[in-house]
């Protein structure tokens, strides 16, 4: 009866060097993709008077950073614009006409939902923390916003986030507040 041959030493070392080399180029591509939008996300995020700390947090969560995402109900690009909130911007913007091709575009798409993002905070500045409040509208829509936002839940943010109907929502809202405050360090020194 023969012996299986047990794996030589050498052959295991490079076995392992290559699963380190690919998880190490993996990180570095995922970290790289990260940071390809940071000037458009700034440039956005000063026109439009938001966090752009806050801006890359949505990107992150909508898309991953792919500008070619496309969501179940017809959203598109890095921040998942609807058609509905493209032609809103469009018109504000005196940008016409608008396709959906151009939506593709990363500039174009974040500027749309960035200048749609200040619209949602915006609408719940009355509240103590309108981030909260303008997440869940920008995932579950403002019909679902106001249907969990009675009582002490329509001004207090923690309140609200009790009440949230949808896991998955209250999930997406607190996703991107803990990334945006690990945003915060990559637009620290950038003049607003």
């Amino acid at each position: 009866m023969r012996r299986a041959k047990k794996p030589s030493s050498v052959a295991a070392v490079l076995a392992v060097a290559i699963v380190l080399i690919a998880a190490l180029g993996y990180r570095w591509r995922a970290t790289h993709r990260e940071h390809t939008q940071d000037r458009t996300i700034l440039a956005a995020a000063r026109r439009y008077g938001v966090d752009p700390a806050l801006v890359k947090a949505v990107v992150w969560r909508e898309s991953d950073f792919d500008p070619d995402a496309r969501g179940r109900a017809g959203e598109i690009g890095l921040m998942q614009i609807t058609d509905a909130a493209a032609q809103e911007w469009a018109e504000a913007e005196k940008i016409y006409p608008l396709g959906e091709a151009k939506l593709f575009d990363p500039r174009t798409n974040i500027h749309a939902g960035a200048w749609y993002l200040r619209k949602l905070l915006q609408r719940y500045r009355q509240t103590d923390r309108p981030a909260v409040f303008a997440l869940a509208d920008y995932n579950a829509g403002r019909g679902n916003v106001l249907k969990w936002a009675k009582g002490p839940a329509a001004t207090n943010s923690q309140a609200f986030a009790g009440v949230i109907g949808f896991p998955t929502t209250r999930a997406y809202v607190n996703a991107i507040l803990e990334r945006r405050n690990r945003y915060l360090a990559d637009f620290a020194g950038a003049p607003r």
